[in-house]
């Protein structure tokens, strides 16, 4: 069952189109990612499904109710900002109960859903508490509180992690994960930071410019991008590209020939000007290379230790390439070192389109 549709939307300010015809249909219960650099629009297409900005063409519907031109305390949403936004003169609890209080609802009901959202996200200690006395990721999650304790339909998240520390992130990023698969409501989520998005997500839209460019599982997007924009935003490090041409068989770049062998084509193969994808992690090295389709010895130039894994820099074909090692190889500048990959694993984009071939 549909949960959020979103059918041709589109936002101009003047002669600037910031949202282009854009459709999502998401289901109930889904949690959907709205990826994307800033400035390309996913913010923006949040507050349009909020109600906080006025749409010049197309539709929204929230469970069922086409809620267009609805304000946004009719549309069954609770959404938490960046900016924790909380009434530094209430404690927790007056935080969480405020807006109930304003739509006087009876007074046990308040404290049950209160005591419901404190235990949730475990702040029923923190409860009697006012704001400065919280952490950053306790005023998050009374941010949070304060959208669960509503009765709605959706959970709207704008880049709510924003502001913490990395530990704190990646702690919350798991709470907001266990709250997902205990309530089952509909989330849709924004942020920038591609880590967020590929753990949390059920679906991800990834945007530029406003447009989408691809919607779909993280496990397609990483493995299957449908551009070289996708290609290029997942992935850290970034994907290495080699400019080349489709001969044959193969791909020429800067003097090397690098095969296609189980290379899957989204149509027929073609000729002409293209770009050759390989991401670092599925460039490998030593004797376990020797026997991939492509195998080659380069010199290490650059060798950045990260613990759990090393990632070395070399050149191939003329191009800068990164390739992700075990944390433990004995690896240093100038080593000569075999490299190898299976062209199974790539990504092929047309040079003109860039869309995937």
């Amino acid at each position: 069952m549909t949960s959020v549709l979103v059918k041709d939307l589109t936002l101009k300010f003047g002669a600037l189109t910031v949202l282009n015809t854009l459709n999502l249909d998401i289901a109930e219960g889904e949690f959907l990612v709205l990826l994307g650099a800033s400035g390309c629009g996913k913010s923006t297409l949040l507050n349009c499904i909020a109600g906080l900005l006025d749409v010049s063409a197309g539709e929204i519907h929230i469970a069922g109710r086409n809620v267009t031109w609805a304000e946004p305390s009719e549309r069954g949403i609770g959404m938490v900002f960046q900016s924790y936004a909380l009434y530094p003169q209430m404690t927790v609890e007056g935080n969480l109960s405020f807006g109930l209080r304003n739509a006087r609802m009876p007074k046990d009901e308040i404290a049950k859903r209160v005591a419901r959202a404190a235990e949730v996200l475990q702040i029923g200690p923190l409860l009697k508490r006012k704001p400065g006395a919280l952490s950053g990721g306790q005023r998050q999650r009374v941010a949070i509180g304060r959208a669960l304790v509503r009765d709605v339909d959706v959970f709207l998240f704008d880049e709510p992690l924003s502001n913490l520390d990395a530990k704190l992130r990646a702690d919350l990023r798991v709470e907001i994960k266990r709250l997902h698969h205990r309530l089952k409501n509909t989330m849709i989520y924004v942020t920038h930071d591609q880590i967020e998005a590929m753990t949390l997500a059920d679906r991800i839209a990834i945007m530029k410019g406003g447009v989408i460019q691809q919607l779909d599982s993280p496990t397609e997007i990483y493995n299957r991008p449908q551009n070289k924009y996708v290609a290029g935003f997942i992935g850290s490090p970034e994907i290495n590209f080699f400019d080349g041409a489709l001969a044959g068989d193969g791909f020429a770049t800067g003097g090397t020939l690098l095969p296609l062998t189980n290379y899957a084509f989204q149509g027929a193969p073609g000729a002409g000007p293209a770009w050759y994808g390989i991401r670092p992690e599925h460039i490998l090295s030593g004797e376990v290379a020797r026997g991939l389709p492509f195998a080659t010895e380069v010199e290490i130039e650059i060798v950045e230790p990260m613990g759990s894994d090393t990632l070395a820099w070399a050149t191939l074909a003329g191009i800068p390439v990164r390739f992700r090692m075990d944390g433990q190889a004995r690896v240093q500048s100038g080593d000569r070192l075999l490299i190898g990959f299976d062209p199974a694993r790539a990504s092929l984009f047309d040079k003109t389109t860039e869309k995937r071939l």
